[in-house]
C-alpha cells in the first residue's frame, strides 16, 4: 500500500545507513570536519546527513540534504564532503547524492548541535 506521495506504507523516508560495517566511525569523523560556513556546526551534527552507505568493497555512498533549497553552497558541499571522506585509510571510492525528501528540519539535529546553537 502506498501513500500520497508513493512511499510504501512502514518503509522509512531515510535509507539505513551501515552503521556495523568497519569504516563507519571513521566516515562518520570525516563527515563531521565539514561545516555549513552560515551555521558554526558541523554537517553530521546539523542533521544534514541522511545515509552513509559502504559496500563490502568500501565505496561510500552519502545521501545528504541541505537547510534549504536555496543554499548558496549547495554545488559545493558535495565535492568538500568528498574531499573530506576520500582519504579515510580504506575509502575506496565516495560519491555524495542531494535529496530534498524529507526535508530537513530542526528536530534532525543532534542534541550537540542544539546546544551549540542555543536551542537546549
Amino acid at each position: 500500500m502506498t501513500d500520497a506521495s508513493n512511499q510504501i506504507e512502514g518503509a522509512p523516508l531515510i535509507k539505513p545507513s551501515n552503521y556495523e560495517h568497519p569504516l563507519f566511525d571513521a566516515v562518520v569523523d570525516a563527515c563531521r570536519s565539514v561545516f555549513d560556513p552560515e551555521i558554526p556546526v558541523n554537517i553530521y551534527d546539523l542533521g544534514l546527513i541522511y545515509t552513509i552507505e559502504i559496500s563490502g568493497e568500501n565505496e561510500v555512498h552519502i545521501i545528504m540534504t541541505l537547510t534549504a533549497p536555496g543554499c548558496p553552497v549547495a554545488g559545493d558541499m558535495p565535492g568538500w564532503l568528498v574531499d573530506a571522506i576520500s582519504p579515510v585509510p580504506g575509502v575506496k571510492h565516495v560519491t555524495v547524492d542531494i535529496t530534498w525528501d524529507p526535508p530537513w528540519g530542526m528536530d534532525m539535529m543532534s542534541d550537540e548541535a542544539r546546544l551549540e546553537l542555543g536551542f537546549m
